[in-house]
């Protein structure tokens, strides 16, 4: 395939599924980046690890590279003393991606939250989230395949984003909030329920949607029952690979590849369209999930 021939991306979906990446964190950790330090800023300090940690996930069977680009919001960079543009910093996510990706492979735009609360529980109205939101999709969107917001556990902010990007793009927008399981089922941190989440992401512009980091894989096979049975749209799940503990300066995530590769087989019987990893996964992980796909 050529650069403009390869599928649509909600029609690769639809057909044969989606391979995401795994961590990028968890990556640039063991490439040497220190606490406290943003990974975004690699993309201008070292933009050949961001590419290399991309051609590993590709080169391992994901489809898709998700650029580095999580925190890198002009709000949120302010907000943590970051001096260099955020212009530069997210077009360069954008062109590091790509050019690590095939003919036939994707790059998704990241957006995360941007670091303060919404009112009344913060300082920030809707209405200047979506503007922060804007200014990044802006950013991202020459170069990218489709968006991808993850990580967010307060549904009206990733609403905000969607807004945002919809005011732009028309391009897709695969949507994934954080959820944590209580006695009483799973809520986001903000209280907010999986089924009513993702019908509301999906009415609000979303293609796809799902769930993200937080959960071991295990519990997350659960959530995904879920989310599965609320909504008609294609599903995306991403665990982390078991929760996390600390070994002195270093956090270790417990589960093994064939435990992780395993619940993921689960998921995919149960009609989720799209998987991946999120903290603690490598391209081993990732590995042995293409592989067992491609075994069928």
């Amino acid at each position: 395939m050529k650069g403009t021939d390869k599928m649509n991306i909600l029609d690769k979906v639809k057909e044969s599924g989606l391979i995401f990446d795994g961590a990028m964190g968890s990556m640039l950790i063991a490439a040497g980046l220190k606490g406290g330090k943003i990974s975004e800023l690699w993309n201008l300090e070292n933009p050949q690890i961001i590419e290399d940690v991309h051609k590993a996930y590709f080169d391992a069977g994901s489809h898709v590279a998700v650029t580095n680009s999580f925190g890198a919001s002009p709000f949120k960079l302010k907000k943590m003393g970051i001096d260099a543009d955020p212009e530069k910093i997210n077009m360069a996510a954008v062109e590091i991606a790509k050019r690590a990706a095939g003919p036939d492979q994707y790059v998704a735009g990241d957006m995360g939250p941007l670091g303060e609360m919404l009112q009344p529980a913060g300082l920030l109205t809707e209405e200047e989230a979506e503007k922060h939101y804007v200014e990044q999709a802006g950013f991202l969107a020459e170069g990218i395949d489709f968006f991808i917001l993850e990580t967010f556990f307060d549904l009206n902010e990733i609403l905000a984003a969607i807004r945002a990007i919809r005011s732009i793009s028309d391009l897709p927008i695969f949507a994934t909030m954080t959820f944590q399981q209580k006695p009483t089922g799973f809520f986001t941190l903000m209280g907010n329920k999986p089924g009513d989440s993702m019908n509301k992401l999906v009415e609000a512009g979303a293609s796809v949607v799902g769930a993200n980091c937080s959960l071991a894989s295990d519990t997350m096979v659960e959530l995904a029952k879920i989310i599965r049975d609320s909504v008609d749209v294609p599903v995306m799940i991403q665990p982390n690979a078991g929760a996390p503990k600390k070994m002195g300066d270093t956090v270790i995530y417990p589960e093994t590849v064939d435990y992780f590769c395993n619940n993921m087989m689960a998921l995919k019987e149960m009609g989720v369209d799209v998987v991946g990893g999120c903290c603690g996964t490598t391209p081993d992980f990732i590995r042995a999930i293409a592989d067992k796909i491609a075994a069928g």
